[in-house]
């Protein structure tokens, strides 16, 4: 059995110095963890944050302090692990890892906000098309594929809790749902929905005002999906929202895939 979490920090070296990180993660003890906007360079981090006890870590940092980033964190070394989608436009911002598991390729990936204005929305759809080639490319070349992260997008209306004041509001505007559409044509399947195709109020993240965490007035933003030749190893797909100290939460993943220390 193969534990796979995703979770948005928000800036860990926030969330750790509030406590919660390195509890939670030796608590949890997830194969393999992939974490969103950390907000950090690596020598930034104390070496119990960088290196935790039976950990590799890697990181895609970005050029502009105090911003994005991504990490992955994982009990047994990928055998390769790619940093960016190899597009400068896009890995300076060091939104981008590519991880190669032998059984799977992992691609942890922070996807651009449209902006509340859409002045990024442009950027964001250009990285989304790039994204896609990429994981294509990676199925055409004979690999199994699971992508995940904050994909800054609600799907369906059932993944927020307010759709229709929000048509127009970047993370639920038609042209973004409808990358996810393409997404989905492709085969790939949201793992969460493909289990739990009905379930009403499961949403990852919470605007940081008027206590919408606290009425679970959210957004699904944070996504496992896979490459339909994996749906067999699929045991399970959850959302935490209990794990407090980020506006998100973490998502996970359960594939029956054997791990070296079972």
């Amino acid at each position: 059995m193969l534990t796979l979490y995703s979770w948005n920090v928000n800036g860990l070296r926030a969330v750790h110095r509030k406590g919660i990180f390195l509890d939670w993660l030796a608590r949890t003890q997830p194969d393999i963890l992939c974490l969103q906007e950390t907000k950090c360079r690596p020598d930034q981090l104390s070496e119990d944050v960088l290196h935790p006890p039976g950990y590799y870590t890697y990181w895609a940092v970005s050029e502009r302090p105090g911003y994005s980033g991504v990490a992955l964190y994982c009990k047994q070394p990928p055998l390769s692990v790619q940093v960016g989608l190899g597009l400068p436009d896009f890995d300076r911002e060091g939104r981008t890892l590519v991880a190669d598991f032998g059984d799977f390729t992992l691609v942890n990936a922070y996807f651009p906000n449209g902006s509340r204005d859409h002045s990024r929305l442009p950027f964001k759809m250009q990285y989304n098309a790039d994204f896609l080639d990429t994981i294509e490319n990676l199925r055409q070349g004979g690999q199994s594929v699971i992508f995940c992260g904050d994909v800054n997008t609600a799907h369906q209306p059932i993944d927020l809790a307010r759709p229709r004041q929000n048509m127009n509001a970047t993370g639920f505007m038609p042209i973004e749902r409808e990358w996810i559409d393409r997404v989905v044509e492709r085969g790939y399947l949201d793992t969460y929905r493909t289990l739990y195709p009905d379930t009403t109020g499961a949403y990852t993240w919470w605007a940081q005002v008027t206590f919408s965490r606290q009425k679970n007035v959210g957004w699904r933003l944070d996504y496992f999906f896979i490459s339909p030749d994996l749906r067999p190893r699929v045991m399970d797909a959850a959302i935490h929202p209990d794990v407090l100290g980020s506006d998100h939460c973490p998502v996970s993943l359960t594939l029956a895939i054997e791990t070296d220390d079972q």
